[in-house]
């Protein structure tokens, strides 16, 4: 294993220890996101079994529950699928990834990956995908970004980027061969304090794995940045929900 990939695996794996604060400052989904899944999908949620694949806390999860899809959460790490049996103690949840899903084959009408498609081997987790869809089914990988054409977000994104430059990534977003996807953009916002911005952005994996020294003094002094721009002590998160659906 190189140097870059053992980065990619504690980085995934640096979750666990976060996974309270993940839960509670990570933003969820608007409900057009999942009218667009529907749309593109051509079925309502209600009623369609879900595998939701690296669910994590299952904010996404809860939220297509809440829409009448019977879910069953996919999600390896030991404290995230801890902290979504907390959270959500009525859905079943497997143990496993999207390479090896331990689940019966042509047995779901949708597969969907959020925030979490980049985390797998297209090799592997794609044909994995095939095999536990349906005939007609489908799979749809989305993305919550904060908007980086806000001034703001942007001269901060510009930060982070600079903090992180010496830092091995993780893989792209590319999208599999072979599969004929359909994108759809939704923008949404959150207002809130600034300290639960800097909590959102600490529980993102680059920061989880850089240590508390570095990540602490870059949030002391953002955070102080942030208060002279915002003196009422809040921001609005503008956000770009991107979504990519197949059908197969």
């Amino acid at each position: 294993m190189t140097a870059s990939q053992s980065h990619v695996r504690a980085r995934a794996r640096s979750f666990d220890a976060a996974a309270a604060q993940y839960a509670a400052h990570r933003p969820g989904y608007p409900a057009e996101l999942f009218d667009a899944v529907e749309e593109l999908a051509g079925r309502t949620l209600e009623g369609a079994r879900v595998a939701d694949v690296g669910a994590g806390t299952g904010i996404a999860t809860g939220l297509m529950h809440a829409r009448g899809a019977h879910v069953l959460a996919v999600e390896p790490g030991d404290g995230m699928a801890a902290e979504l049996r907390r959270a959500h103690p009525g859905i079943p949840l497997v143990r496993g990834d999207g390479d090896r899903l331990p689940l019966a084959g042509g047995a779901f009408d949708l597969v969907t990956y959020a925030q979490a498609w980049h985390w797998t081997d297209p090799v592997r987790s794609v044909p994995e995908a095939r095999r536990v869809l349906r005939p007609g089914g489908a799979l749809a990988l989305w993305w919550n970004d904060l908007d980086h054409t806000v001034p703001w977000i942007g001269d901060q994104d510009r930060r982070i980027a600079g903090l992180l430059a010496a830092e091995p990534g993780i893989a792209p977003r590319d999208l599999p061969e072979g599969l004929d996807f359909t994108r759809r953009a939704v923008r949404w916002s959150r207002r809130i304090p600034v300290d639960a911005h800097l909590a959102n952005l600490a529980s993102h994996s680059a920061f989880l794995v850089l240590g508390e020294g570095r990540a602490g003094e870059f949030f002391g002094a953002e955070r102080a940045l942030l208060l002279g721009r915002f003196p009422d002590g809040a921001v609005v998160e503008e956000y770009v929900t991107t979504l990519c659906l197949a059908r197969t």
